[in-house]
């Protein structure tokens, strides 16, 4: 048996032993940015909806709703994009953003066809608390904004006033290629891979990646790799996009490529931890640190979003 002095010997030199190891620190937890997430609360008479249009889901997808599921997922930070039914609104994103600081940041929707209106909002964009910048659609009934001169007036503003812009068209992507040539200090985000809902019911996916792919050369211009859960014919792990987005991140590199959800156009397609998952555990080509980038730094980054 040791004795009293011979226990606090061994004792004292156990700890002296311990303490001259060498402490592997562990890794911190990969943040995650959802690069697009809709919100909308029902329609009532101070929150009318534009005649004909319908949202992407029959129940009103609340503030409460998206909560519980970004903290089941762990997902650190959102991007809210407002949708188009309510009109240029932006109120209940900014809600978002005010109620959780941290958590939630805005790209908001302008009066592009007013353009006397607009073109006064853009200088004081951000000072809104929440607003990172703005976003675009060029779908249906305005698909013809993009080349029909409607949009012209917009791009050397927002490049004047130094907001980023994420952009969606349907297939058309390479219409930008003459405006980020022309406004090279303009940040352009083409969302969604530059797919929209008839370039899917047309068959033209390849087209439409090529021309987000031809993209690439132009500094300016990087791409959210979101919404594949939606658009991909197969369940997960949606192998038939694989090919898509190996294209466009070795076209962009991992820098200026954003993971994204737009859990709403296809919310049954996939679970919240299924489509993060997917680009973490089911894309071999994406090295770890190519993932601390498009799964958040890099959005958060292009955003300034500190």
């Amino acid at each position: 048996m040791m004795s009293r002095r011979q226990f606090g010997t061994t004792t004292l030199a156990a700890g002296v032993a311990l303490a001259s190891q060498k402490v592997t620190a562990q890794p911190a937890r990969r943040k995650i940015v959802d690069a697009q997430v809709h919100l909308w609360k029902a329609e009532s008479d101070d929150w009318k909806w534009v005649p004909g249009m319908k949202p992407q889901m029959p129940e009103p997808f609340t503030i409460e709703k998206l909560v519980p599921l970004v903290e089941q997922a762990k997902v650190d930070r959102v991007v809210i994009v407002p949708p188009s039914w309510p009109g240029d609104r932006n109120d209940y994103g900014l809600e978002a953003s005010r109620r959780y600081p941290n958590r939630f940041a805005v790209m908001g929707r302008v009066p592009l066809k007013n353009p006397q209106v607009a073109a006064a909002l853009l200088p004081k964009w951000k000072e809104q608390p929440g607003m990172l910048g703005v976003r675009l659609t060029f779908l249906g009934a305005t698909q013809s904004w993009l080349t029909d001169g409607t949009a012209d007036w917009f791009w050397p503003e927002a490049e004047k006033a130094g907001l980023p812009v994420m952009f969606l068209t349907d297939g058309q992507n390479a219409q930008i290629a003459g405006v980020a040539e022309r406004y090279p200090r303009l940040q352009l985000i083409a969302d969604h891979m530059g797919i929209g809902g008839n370039t899917l019911k047309d068959g033209r996916i390849p087209d439409a990646v090529s021309q987000t792919a031809s993209l690439a050369k132009y500094p300016n211009v990087s791409v959210k790799l979101s919404a594949t859960a939606n658009y991909s014919s197969e369940a997960y792990p949606f192998r038939d996009f694989t090919p898509h987005i190996k294209r466009l991140f070795e076209a962009y590199g991992p820098k200026r490529c954003y993971w994204g959800t737009d859990m709403t156009n296809g919310f049954d397609k996939a679970t919240y931890a299924q489509r993060i998952t997917h680009f973490t555990e089911e894309l071999p080509f994406l090295s770890e640190e190519d993932k601390e980038w498009v799964m958040g730094k890099a959005i958060l980054e292009r955003l300034k979003w500190a």
